[in-house]
């Protein structure tokens, strides 16, 4: 046996150890993820802070299958949080319409948002794409914002309080922080399952192909724009959901949740926690809402810190937090 030889045979074994490990992870992440939610609520300093987290995690986790698995990096994904949180809003305030229906409401308004947003941007590529997205965006913010007798204009969308959610004949106080995080938590464990699943597809294999190199996935016979299409739709439900979930707990929907900066804030948390990971998009939204909450404390330009940090984890961190640690993990 020749020394290269010797040295590729003694490689194996800790290569399919390796692959052993990321198989089990790929095969677990699910439950995982959803034990550390579970948790969540009584490791941070409030249970608000932890709705918090769950809300704008969701969100990142939405987006993340755009931008971490397809490759696709959107400034407009306010929109479809926001379309979710004023369904939601208005058909419960408005309409008397019960908080499951609206939900469902809600992520239907975002979902044909999403769908008809992607329609008209991925026709385009790079930084045009996303800057059809950011204007596409800005144009339902301001919609909402002219649309004052539906939305609330400026002062956004309030009274529609839901005090108690009745399930299945049970009647659950709604306004316990407790109770209420684990309500929530019930749809975004669906919701993990859903992308996993998407993940563990064919679909997913596309779309990462995409990622990776789009010339050659369309060379090899896949319809790139479709694949793109549906996985911004895909995107903009789970978002919406968020935007639904976020108008149950906070009673009110404000206009800046359709603002590019609420945009930017999900660009933000994706990537400080890893784009491409499935847990990530949570990871990041805890550093950033813990950052907000402890910076905030000390001045009122927080901004400032976040977006340094913000940088630094760009220039020397680029997987994330997350992304770093599992990278660190398969290295050893």
């Amino acid at each position: 046996m020749s020394a290269s030889t010797s040295s590729i045979a003694a490689g194996m074994p800790g290569q399919a150890g390796q692959r052993g490990w990321r198989a089990r992870l790929v095969a677990w992440r699910v439950p995982l993820s959803i034990l550390a939610l579970c948790l969540l609520p009584w490791l941070l300093p409030s249970k608000a802070l932890a709705v918090n987290v769950l809300v704008y995690g969701l969100v990142a986790v939405g987006y993340n299958l755009l931008f971490g698995y397809t490759g696709l990096l959107s400034f407009g994904h306010a929109a479809f949080f926001g379309a979710g949180a004023y369904a939601t809003g208005i058909a419960i305030g408005q309409f008397g319409v019960p908080w499951f229906a609206a939900v469902l409401l809600g992520i239907a308004v975002g979902g044909a948002l999403a769908f008809v947003i992607g329609l008209l941007s991925i026709r385009t590529r790079g930084i045009y794409f996303s800057m059809v997205t950011l204007a596409l965006s800005q144009l339902v913010y301001y919609t909402a914002l002219q649309a004052s007798s539906w939305t609330g204009g400026e002062n956004g969308l309030r009274g529609f309080t839901v005090a108690k959610l009745d399930i299945f004949g049970w009647s659950i106080d709604f306004l316990d922080p407790v109770k209420k995080y684990y309500v929530l938590m019930v749809f975004a464990a669906a919701a993990l399952w859903l992308v996993s699943r998407i993940l563990n597809s064919p679909f997913g294999a596309v779309i990462e192909a995409i990622r990776e190199n789009e010339t050659r996935a369309r060379a090899c016979g896949y319809d790139v724009e479709r694949s793109k299409l549906i996985s911004f739709t895909l995107s903009g439900l789970i978002c919406a959901l968020a935007g639904t979930l976020s108008a149950l707990h906070l009673a009110i929907v404000p206009l800046d949740i359709l603002h590019y900066q609420t945009s930017g804030m999900i660009v933000m948390m994706t990537l400080l926690g890893g784009a491409g990971s499935f847990f990530g998009p949570f990871v990041g939204a805890l550093a950033f809402l813990l950052m907000e909450d402890v910076v905030s404390l000390w001045t009122s330009h927080w901004q400032i810190v976040v977006g340094t940090v913000f940088i630094l984890f760009v220039l020397f961190l680029p997987k994330g937090v997350w992304g770093t640690l599992l990278a660190w993990r398969a290295g050893r």
